[in-house]
């Protein structure tokens, strides 16, 4: 006899998701490479050690892309306007605006405004990109934010004058920006979305941190911040590119925004003590976590005809012909054509439920 609630079925279901996995690991690995830099890096210049993960992700993930003889890449003309707009906005723009309010501001203000691109992230989905959400999505990370913002500002934050602020809320702007139209090509191999943008957010940040007059360290801690980009910033962002793809920008935004959390866990394992605020934001932030877990949406929808290329299983939205048989659940990849279809199931604002509401 089944004696699982529907409720418990959603949430079981939802940790089944591949998007939902893959936020929660690449929160994992971005959250654990901030102490472990600086634990490594000790003094280092921001920007100096910003450039050297960058570069650690984009240096790893092209030289495993020549390892594994990864296809070229090839985007349609319209796919470079979004890819070139997440460069602009995330690799340079971004990172410009952090460096000139982070020189002019406090470190304890600025780690409490960085959480806006987490907002940011979320409002621009929900209202400019119309990605569909509720009440309870919503709810959800408004919990999740709170308690990132618990985390890093448990002393009080000091924000100075008004311009540096409004300088790292512009970064956040341009990160948020940059999420969304990155899940507009997150069908697009993202170990290679992941290289090309290390690849330039790597020399710029560096760029940056040389006009600061920062000094590159010794040769074993850059080779050690390298693989520690390599995972934190390279291989969480092929994840984070990959939960877009699943659950929707809002939804792997929210679950990545738990990313201090595992941070701040680390740093105890590390040393550090266990405070009332790290207790009170894991609480917030759990609770957000079971609202989206737990979330349900089902309706009738329609699909439009389209033809494009990604890596798939044969599953109720992908019931094409192939000359040789495919065994059920072999994932895949090659050019296929969805025909109209007309059904009701639960799901996400996932790259095939991109409906209006």
């Amino acid at each position: 006899m089944n004696t699982s609630s529907p409720q418990n079925s959603s949430r079981a279901g939802a940790l089944a998701n591949r998007g939902v996995q893959a936020a929660l690991v690449s929160a994992v690995l971005f959250g654990a490479g901030t102490p472990l830099a600086k634990l490594l890096l000790g003094e280092v210049s921001p920007w100096m050690l910003a450039g050297l993960l960058y570069c650690g992700s984009g240096i790893g993930l092209g030289l495993i892309r020549l390892i594994r003889r990864s296809p070229r890449v090839r985007l349609s003309r319209a796919e470079w306007v979004p890819l070139s707009g997440a460069i602009l906005f995330g690799g340079i723009f971004g990172p410009v605006l952090l460096m000139l309010g982070l020189s002019n501001m406090p470190a304890s203000g600025a780690s409490l405004l960085l959480n806006a691109e987490g907002v940011f992230t979320a409002v621009l989905a929900w209202f400019v990109f119309k990605e569909n959400f509720d009440r309870r999505i919503a709810l959800g990370m408004l919990a999740i934010v709170a308690g990132a913002v618990i985390l890093s500002a448990p002393g009080g934050a000091n924000f100075g004058s008004a311009w540096p602020s409004l300088a790292i809320l512009g970064a956040c702007l341009c990160w948020g920006l940059d999420n969304n139209l990155t899940r507009k090509i997150a069908l697009t191999d993202a170990t290679w979305l992941a290289a090309v943008k290390g690849s330039v957010a790597g020399p710029v940040n560096l760029a940056l941190a040389f006009l600061l007059g920062a000094h590159l360290p010794a040769a074993g801690n850059i080779a050690a911040a390298l693989v520690v980009g390599f995972f934190a910033y390279g291989i969480s962002l092929v994840l984070f590119i990959v939960a877009m793809r699943h659950v929707g920008t809002a939804r792997a935004g929210a679950y990545f925004s738990i990313a201090p959390f595992f941070g701040a866990v680390l740093a105890i394992i590390l040393g550090d003590a266990v405070t009332w605020p790290l207790v009170v934001a894991g609480l917030l932030m759990a609770v957000g976590i079971w609202l989206h877990l737990t979330e349900r949406h089902e309706h009738e929808h329609t699909h439009e005809p389209i033809t494009h290329d990604h890596w798939h299983t044969h599953d109720e939205h992908h019931q094409h012909a192939h000359a040789e048989p495919v065994s059920p659940g072999t994932w895949h990849k090659h050019e296929h054509t969805h025909e109209a279809l007309t059904h009701t199931h639960e799901h996400y604002p996932d790259m095939h439920h991109r409906h209006e509401h």
